[in-house]
């Protein structure tokens, strides 16, 4: 039986330790190697066998133990050369022939099911390949294909047999199911394997896959821009590990091909041979692989080589007008992709020199085209301006101060041809944007925009001069007597922005401006009055952010940041106020419509016109528009919709849940924080198991032990504190999760907290995680006051708090008894402490506290002993016996306690009348 073997094992291993012999260690290790092939656990059979082999090679009895050993670990050859020599040997044993025949048999059957997948891969890549072959058998084979590379096995096996050049063969296909099969076989190969990745880098060729994601259809784009962030991921994870790839050998450096990998994307970019969507996702690559992660890793030498190499062909893209020329194909998110791209390798930079350079080097593509004759030169560099100043706008301002560009934007504003004027309408709205310019444009550019609304043809030019209307009109941001324009024009701005979003005969791009319109007259609150109520508008807006052009997302996110008002407000000191009042100078003001019973009643008109799914579809974009900035809003307007209680339930419903997760964990810190808060208030409320149904619950820990920290506010520690208390206790695993993510010094922190509901809920917190043992060795550790702070907190006035900290003490008390004779040592008033809680008419503290002394009892006899010569005694009797509503369970437990005192001796139980002993009655 396996105790027997148990026994065995640690008499050989206590053996082992005293001896010193060699011979005698062998011996001892060959039959504690008997014993562990006995318990299965072949692993240490083998590595005992081998200690013995190592002192005596001639010793069959261990060759033929580690021979056994081996073919239970499946290394089938080693077993093979053991057991052969073994009958070498002894070629008369019969065991030893019998394990010889074995072998060779489970030998033989290996190598011809090893062949056998070899035989199967090349089988499938002889139907991939022979075009006579009918469809569904290819589809088939090619599907087989995928699912074998997800396995190391498998994968090692397509990659030995040719694999790579076979899949090369598949990718210039017509056919498109199998250029998605071979681009997916490659995904099962490159996976978090360096070398592999490596080898097919090199063996491929990147011409290929940028053709292949530069092509027409988007699936096979899209597959394909999958593969490379695959590779990439693969090639820089492999730099970060100590060994590389799942093989031991140490590889070199992967730089080479990082590098072939970048240039290539690079090259995409002004290729005309490369379709929008292509070029789209090679702008995406880029802007996810090039910039550092952190700002703690010092090294940004791959941005400074991708400004180096790359700068000029990403102005390329930049400047395209993709009306005039016969340039690059560009989507509508292009643009916008472009500006993210720049920002982000500009914000990588670290020093004054490295962004003087690329200052520079814009400066010179802009001049270039600028200073050459004919127009279209000149709109490319308008167009190059536009897009910095959407990105670093540091470089795009000064661009914009070359002599002569302003005044070129101002004069094609006026231009007869419809895209010349869009161009540099565009670029003077993006220039409005940028404050040091407003004034200056506020001067020349208003009566100019006016003039184009009003007079212009063109529907498309109308909503572009209208936003910059707005852009310019709402520089007084919330403040409502601060408005340029006249009153009332604003609501009739709005109007005809409505009117614009709903009218589906416009291009989505201008439809999209019309939302950008609305994201600055919506600082007004009749706007946002008007907005909320015009259902078809609200729904239009929602409808376009599906739309392929992304770059309406953050026009979306503040126009609906506008709507729920949560953007933060500066309240002005009310002296101050006075103070500025009685010296004429500008007071800002809130308009009346902004007041929480009409910001309430907007929320309930987005709720139910679907924002919740709206938004949902938006944090899924795998788009570079997406910005950080972008999803800060988002989570805002989540925290302001989970508000009240009564709406978390719709928001959950909606999917709000599983949108927010991400939000918190990649945004802005203000988003950060923003989204946490939402997701505290919806774990308060709702059962987490419903709305953060299977793994997600473990995904909402992190956010939520966030919001523990001293830079965010009581409120925000305190609605962290509540959901973490109901996620602590519904299991043990979340539990585990909570402490690895560093939450319980943060929580004890709070304990002490002065705000009486901060401390309780820290409390209530830790009742729940001493569920778990490592939370209870805590307090079972020495030389700390953790558990004098339980007994004290137990007899606060703060009813909360009391029951918090008693219903810890009765769980401690009865997991760990240990700690029950600790107690009378923490405070001289300990025995007060519980009595009072026995005395109290809150039915829950009297139950905490008969646990408590029942533990205590149940613990050591001589605390028994000390609790029945004190007034429990008496209390506990009149608990026993009952009656007065008191609840059934304390009644049974105050039983319990005499009973015990009885059984101790300590008392006698008469006629139901208790006396101590020894006491004079």
């Amino acid at each position: 039986p396996g105790s027997y073997m148990q026994g065995a094992v640690c008499c050989y291993t206590k053996a082992l330790k005293l001896t010193d012999n060699q011979a005698e260690s062998a011996v001892l290790y060959r039959n504690r190697s008997a014993c562990y092939l006995k318990l299965e656990e072949y692993n240490k059979a083998e590595t005992d066998a081998s200690q013995a082999l190592d002192v005596d090679p001639g010793d069959m009895k261990a060759r033929f133990r580690r021979a056994q050993a081996f073919q239970k670990l499946g290394r089938l050859d080693q077993a093979f050369l053991d057991v052969q020599k073994c009958a070498q040997m002894e070629p008369k044993n019969k065991a030893f022939q019998d394990l010889l025949r074995q072998l060779g048999a489970q030998i033989q059957q290996k190598s011809a099911q090893l062949s056998s997948t070899d035989a199967r891969v090349q089988q499938m890549f002889s139907l991939l390949l022979d075009a006579s072959a009918n469809d569904s058998d290819r589809q088939k084979a090619a599907q087989n294909l995928v699912v074998l590379s997800r396995e190391e096995a498998g994968a090692e096996q397509i990659f030995r047999n040719d694999g790579v050049k076979l899949i090369q063969k598949l990718l210039p296909s017509k056919q498109e199911e199998v250029v998605l099969s071979a681009l997916r076989t490659l995904v099962g190969l490159c996976t978090g394997h360096q070398s592999r990745t490596m080898a097919i880098v090199n063996e491929l060729g990147m011409e290929q896959l940028c053709a292949v994601m530069g092509s027409g259809a988007s699936t096979v784009s899209l597959a394909a821009c999958h593969l490379l962030q695959v590779m990439f991921e693969a090639l820089t994870e492999g730099m970060k590990r100590e060994i590389r790839g799942k093989d031991e050998a140490i590889l070199p450096e992967p730089s080479k091909e990082l590098r072939s990998m970048l240039r290539h994307l690079l090259e995409m970019m002004p290729a005309c041979n490369v379709s929008g969507p292509g070029r789209d996702s090679a702008i995406n690559l880029l802007v996810k692989q090039v910039p550092r992660k952190s700002l703690k890793n010092p090294d940004n030498s791959l941005t400074l080589w991708v400004i180096d190499h790359g700068l000029k062909k990403i102005l390329e893209v930049a400047g395209t007008v993709p009306e005039l020329s016969e340039g690059p194909h560009l989507t509508d998110n292009s643009h916008m992709s472009c500006s993210v791209l720049l920002s982000k390798l500009y914000d990588d930079l670290k020093s004054d020199k490295e962004r003087e350079n690329f200052n520079k080097l814009c400066e010179e593509y802009v001049q270039q085209h600028f200073s050459q004759p004919g127009l279209g030169a000149k709109l490319r560099a308008i167009q190059t301006v536009s897009v910095l100043l959407q990105g670093p706008s540091d470089v795009g301002n000064r661009t914009l101060e070359m002599s002569g560009m302003m005044d070129a934007v101002i004069s094609l504003c006026a231009s007869e041809d419809v895209i010349h004027q869009q161009v540099a309408v565009e670029a003077l709205i993006h220039a409005a944007g940028k404050a040091k310019r407003a004034s200056f444009i506020t001067a020349n550019g208003v009566s100019l925009l006016k003039d184009l609304y009003k007079k212009s043809e063109n529907d498309r030019i109308r909503v572009r001069a209208l936003v910059g209307l707005c852009k310019l009109g709402s520089a007084g941001g919330t403040d409502f007597s601060m408005k340029q324009f006249a009153e009332g024009s604003t609501l009739k701005l709005a109007k005809q922005c409505r009117k614009w979003l709903c009218n589906e005969s416009l291009p989505p791009t201008s439809r999209r401006w019309s939302v950008e319109g609305l994201a600055y007259l919506t600082f007004d609150a009749d706007v946002k009055e008007d907005f909320v109520e015009d259902k078809n508008a609200l729904l239009a807006m929602f409808e376009l952010t599906k739309s392929e052009d992304k770059t309406v997302l953050f026009a979306v996110g503040s126009t609906l940041v506008n709507c729920t008002n949560s953007y933060e407000v500066e309240k002005p000191d009310p002296q101050l106020v006075e103070l500025a009042k009685y010296a004429k100078q500008h007071v800002p003001e809130e308009h009346p419509k902004d007041a929480p019973s009409y910001v309430e009643k907007r929320l309930v008109k987005l709720l139910e016109a679907g924002v919740v799914s709206a938004l949902g579809c938006m944090v899924k974009q795998e788009s570079p528009a997406l910005t950080e900035a972008c999803r800060e809003c988002i989570a805002r307007v989540f925290l302001a919709l989970v508000q009240r209680q009564e709406d978390r339930g719709t928001v959950v419903a909606q999917g709000g849940g599983k949108a927010l997760i991400p939000l918190a964990l990649d945004n802005t810190d203000v988003g950060k924080i923003k989204a946490a808060q939402a997701l505290a208030k919806i774990t308060i409320t709702s059962n987490p198991e419903i709305a953060f149904p299977g793994e997600r619950i473990y995904e909402v820990v992190r956010p939520l032990v966030s919001l523990l920290s001293l830079e965010c506010s009581l409120l925000q520690n305190f609605e962290a504190l509540m959901a973490l208390t109901n996620l602590a206790g519904i299991s043990d695993r979340l539990r585990q999760k909570i402490i690895k993510e560093k939450a319980v010094p943060k929580i004890e922190g709070y304990m002490f907290e002065e705000h009486d509901l901060v401390r309780a809920s820290a409390t209530e917190c830790m009742c729940n995680l001493v569920l778990s043992t490592e939370v209870q060795k805590l307090y079972v550790a020495t030389g700390n006051d953790r558990l004098k702070l339980l007994v004290l907190y137990s007899g606060e006035e703060d009813e909360r708090l009391r029951k918090a900290a008693a219903g810890t003490l009765a769980m401690l008390t009865a997991e760990q008894p240990e700690l029950c004779a600790r107690i009378p040592t923490t405070t001289t008033h300990w025995l007060e402490i519980i009595q009072a809680l026995l005395l109290s008419e809150i039915s829950d503290l009297c139950h905490r506290g008969v646990v408590i002394i029942q533990n205590m009892m149940q613990a050591e006899k001589s605390l028994a002993e000390t609790l029945m010569e004190s007034e429990a005694l008496e209390i506990l009797s009149v608990l026993a016996k009952g009656g007065e509503g008191k609840p059934v369970p304390i009644t049974k437990i105050a039983q319990n306690c005499l009973d015990k005192a009885v059984e101790y001796g300590i008392i006698r139980s008469s006629e139901g009348k208790e006396k101590c002993k020894g006491t004079e009655p």
